[in-house]
Order: C-alpha cells, then structure tokens, then sequence
C-alpha cells in the first residue's frame, strides 16, 4: 500500500511539474509574440507603397517593392548618416569602458579620504536626468566651439553613461581575489601591469555589458544629438529619422523602411551578445 501511495504521489508531483511548465512557456511565447509582432509588422509595411499600408497594413505585401529603401538611401543620406553614428556611439563605448574601469580599480584597490563620498556622489548622479544638465553643459559646449561637431555630443554621452557603468564595474572587481594582484607584484609587476595583464582580461564579462549598453544608449540618444548638432549634413541616424517623420510623416512606406534601418544594427548586436549583457550584470552580484 505505501509503495502505490508514493506512485501516485509521484504521479501528481509530475503533473503538477508539467502544468508549470506549459504555463511558463505560455506566457513567455505571449510575451516574444507581443515583443517581436510590432518589428514584424514594421518590416513588412516597409516593402508597401503607403497608399497599401494605408489600405492594409496587417496583410502581406503583395507585390513587395524595395522604393522604399531606394528612396531612404537615396534622397536620405542614410549611409553619411550611419557613419556619424558609429563613429559617435564607437568613441562613447571605447570611453566609457576606459573611464570606467580605471575608476572602478581605483575605488575598489585604493584607499583613499573621500571615498565612501566618491561612491555615493557617483550612485547620487544617476538620480540627475540628462535635461536637468542640458543647458549648463550646452553652454560650455558653446563656449569651447564644439557646437555641429561630434566631440559636442561624444563628451556629454560619455559622462552620462560613466556612473552606471563604474557601478557595475565596481560590483565586478570587488569578486576578484586580491591574491592574484599581490602574486603579481610580488614579481615585480607596476600597477599598470597588473591592471592591463591581470585586471582587464578577467573584467571582460563586464567590460562586455558596459560596452553594449554605452553604444546602444548613445545610438538612441535622440535628445542629446539635437541639441548639440543642428547640421543635417552631419546628423546621426536617430535625428535623421526625428527628421524623416516632420518632412515626410504622410509616406508611412518610408517611415516603415526607415525604422528598420535604423533598427536592425541594435537587434543584431543585441541578438549576438544577449549572453554577455546578463552575465556581465550577475557576475559580480555574488562574491566568494
């Protein structure tokens, strides 16, 4: 009798198990669905004249015709402005990830007065938007001579996004074994070896997250490239698109092909490196 009693004890344990599980997976296909259909749905429309998107939206292009991307990269000057994105959102990222890791091996290495002050005044400044500071900071980007140039949205950029990635840096080093570094010194290293031979190569996990999140911030970064740049010769793609929809808002085939442009470099380079985001965030979130 005890045995049968267990058989069907495990029995319900198992169906319960497996009732779980489908309603986990049910949600987390409704979720992907509800996530991915309005990408689809702006793909599709891009390969519609916009009288057909007007007509139909939902239903499949019939037939598809690629004017719309003919007319984006030719009357829009995607690639130009393609270039001054990368260009803006590579230097923010090589910044950023320079900036914040020396700051992150000083903080957590180092003993210094002010300290705990340092740490709480870079936690404190993630609290300050980007439009509290605007005007202060576009004054001096006035007054240096920078305004229409790169550098003018570059320097903001990389002080924006220096706080939340020193944090995670910080996090990440403090689960390094001090031991390494004082083998290392103990031979003879300086401290610029021991940060570029033994520091660097075991924070690549966060070096990673750091590295994707300052180039996707900087590449949506819509407000921060309007204000300092008022050259559309030298915009970026996110004000070119800001542009795309006040000059041409009523062709909606254009705007459709125009957001795919835009947004397929951050699916890709999200789509690539997913793994490298949430272990870089979670590597240093337990030590020992």
């Amino acid at each position: 009798m005890d045995a049968a009693v267990q058989v069907k004890t495990t029995v319900k344990r198992r169906k319960k198990v497996k009732i779980s599980t489908i309603v986990i997976y049910a949600i987390l296909i409704l979720w992907a669905v509800l996530t991915v259909f309005p990408f689809v749905w702006v793909v599709m429309n891009s390969f519609k004249p916009s009288a057909e998107v007007l007509r139909s939206s939902f239903a499949l292009p019939n037939p598809a015709t690629m004017m719309n991307y003919e007319n984006a990269f030719g009357k829009l000057n995607v690639l130009n402005a393609y270039g001054h994105s990368f260009l803006i959102s590579g230097s923010v990222t090589v910044g950023v990830m320079v900036f914040a890791s020396l700051m992150s091996f000083g903080l957590t290495r180092y003993h210094f007065k002010g300290k705990q002050l340092v740490r709480s005044l870079i936690v404190a400044s993630l609290m300050f938007p980007v439009f509290a500071t605007i005007i202060p900071v576009f004054r001096m980007i006035v007054e240096w001579g920078l305004l229409n140039k790169n550098i003018a949205v570059i320097l903001p950029q990389i002080a924006g996004n220096l706080s939340f990635a020193t944090i995670v840096m910080t996090g990440f080093m403090q689960s390094i074994p001090v031991e390494m570094e004082e083998a290392a010194y103990m031979e003879g290293a300086n401290v610029f070896q021991v940060f570029g031979r033994i520091i660097v190569p075991l924070c690549r996990p966060s070096l990673a997250t750091v590295a994707i999140f300052s180039f996707l911030w900087s590449y949506n970064d819509l407000f921060v490239q309007k204000i300092m740049i008022r050259d559309p010769k030298r915009y970026p793609i996110s004000t070119l698109l800001e542009q795309i929809s006040s000059q041409y808002g009523t062709d909606f085939g254009l705007m459709a092909a125009s957001v795919t442009i835009i947004v397929v470099p951050v699916m890709i380079v999200y789509v690539i490196l997913q793994k490298n985001i949430i272990k870089g965030l979670t590597a240093g979130a337990v030590k020992g």
